[in-house]
């Protein structure tokens, strides 16, 4: 499927990683929610697809070459095309601050990494049952 059929069929969840191995393992759970998947490699890619596309949720990793993730987040929430998307931060380690900050700035849910299947999972089934 093509992106503009998941444009049109509102089936997409967008993977904003830069890590190779991070973006497969979190491609793979998210596969099994049946959704079409979108991957990026750094903020400024994620942030023009997110507008594109239009996805029903985000992950975005807080740690990205080009921009941080954090930024990446404000941008989009504070953009009318993609403020309603649930946003869900993949950080490298449990930072209390960092946490604190995405949350200030809209993001929905933050998760440390090594990311956890039934979690991740429970989190897209809540978000997008909100959503």
């Amino acid at each position: 499927m093509g992106r503009l059929e998941a444009k049109i069929m509102g089936a997409t969840i967008l993977i904003i990683e830069d890590t190779e191995a991070h973006r497969v393992l979190l491609r793979d759970i998210l596969a099994l929610t049946g959704k079409e998947i979108i991957e990026a490699t750094n903020g400024e890619e994620g942030i023009r697809l997110a507008k594109e596309i239009k996805p029903e949720l985000v992950f975005m990793d807080l740690h990205l070459p080009d921009m941080d993730g954090i930024t990446a987040t404000k941008i989009l929430k504070e953009d009318p095309l993609t403020g309603d998307i649930p946003i869900v931060a993949i950080g490298s380690y449990e930072s209390s601050q960092e946490k604190r900050l995405f949350l200030a700035i809209g993001g929905n849910v933050y998760l440390s990494k090594p990311l956890d299947v039934e979690v991740i999972l429970s989190v897209v089934k809540q978000l997008l049952a909100r959503h």
